[in-house]
């Protein structure tokens, strides 16, 4: 059976709170190197690691680690690994603490500010910590590679480099098309015939891609005609008739949020809110987010 390398983005959702020192808005301010240096200083000496299939959290968790399965009926033999802004690439077999790090922009725990900030602490998260890179993970087979806009912006330095060998890699979900990488871009009209949340919507399509796969063959013709036309047919453009809210009304949901899970970063009670039927522009949100966690501290 082929070698297949299964990449997926972390989540926010953990199995516990981290620890204060294991969030990134507590380190120190300073070079990159060194927050990252002091980072893997801080994870090394942090109690109550646990595998990383049991450390994460939520829908698109459950789903990815279904992912290893749907390649096996293809004629894979699948590992899964997982891109994280607290623990560079590791396969899930490894271990750690719960912690919180994130390459989401104008989060607490976001590793930079800028696009090249987060790309830089990647760098030398991976030199520090990574178990592998994308290049290598390609000299042994095909690599699927499901990962949100905001990683695959952080990381895109290694998918270019993975995009320059010219080996059989599919990505799915991303920030942009690259030059000899295979993309499927997330797609939101798909949720409502894929099921689930948009949070996982990149996992569905990838368990859709590989249920119809054959021969162990990534990126096939075959299966690429099979989807276009399924996406032709499944294609649903959504409407939202969600409540508008006041300011009091939006403030006072995410002070009752936040007491409840301090943990629940604001893209996701953003999320939470409107899964409740309720309705707030994503940059207002942020600004009352802002002054309302402000306000709390």
């Amino acid at each position: 059976m082929s070698q297949l390398s299964i990449v997926v983005t972390c989540t926010d959702r953990k199995a516990s709170p981290p620890a204060e020192r294991l969030r990134v808005r507590n380190l120190p301010q300073g070079d990159v190197a060194e927050r990252v240096a002091e980072w893997g200083r801080r994870l090394d000496t942090a109690a109550d690691p646990r595998p990383l299939t049991e450390l994460y959290k939520g829908d698109h968790w459950v789903r990815s680690l279904r992912l290893p399965a749907s390649a096996a009926q293809a004629g894979f033999t699948a590992e899964l690994w997982v891109a994280s802004a607290g623990l560079g690439l590791q396969p899930v077999s490894a271990s750690a603490p719960a912690y919180a790090a994130t390459f989401t922009s104008r989060h607490e725990d976001s590793v930079g500010g800028t696009f090249d900030e987060r790309g830089t602490w990647w760098h030398h998260l991976q030199e520090e910590r990574g178990a592998s890179r994308l290049t290598d993970l390609a000299c042994k087979g095909p690599i699927l590679l499901v990962l949100s806009e905001v990683y695959a912006a952080a990381i895109e330095t290694e998918l270019q480099a993975l995009a320059a060998i010219g080996g059989e890699a599919l990505l799915i979900g991303g920030a942009r098309d690259l030059p000899g990488l295979t993309r499927l871009p997330a797609d939101g009209s798909l949720r409502s015939a894929l099921g689930g949340t948009l949070t996982s919507l990149n996992v569905r399509m990838a368990a859709w891609w590989l249920e119809h796969c054959s021969g162990a063959r990534l990126t096939q013709p075959d299966t690429s005609a099979a989807w276009n036309d399924w996406v032709a047919q499944a294609s649903k453009k959504e409407r939202y008739h969600r409540a508008p809210m006041t300011d009091e009304r939006v403030i006072s949901f995410i002070r009752e949020s936040v007491a409840q899970n301090p943990v629940h970063s604001r893209t996701r009670l953003l999320r939470m809110l409107r899964d409740q039927g309720l309705a707030c522009e994503q940059k207002r949100f942020a600004d009352l987010y802002a002054a309302t966690v402000g306000k709390n501290q």
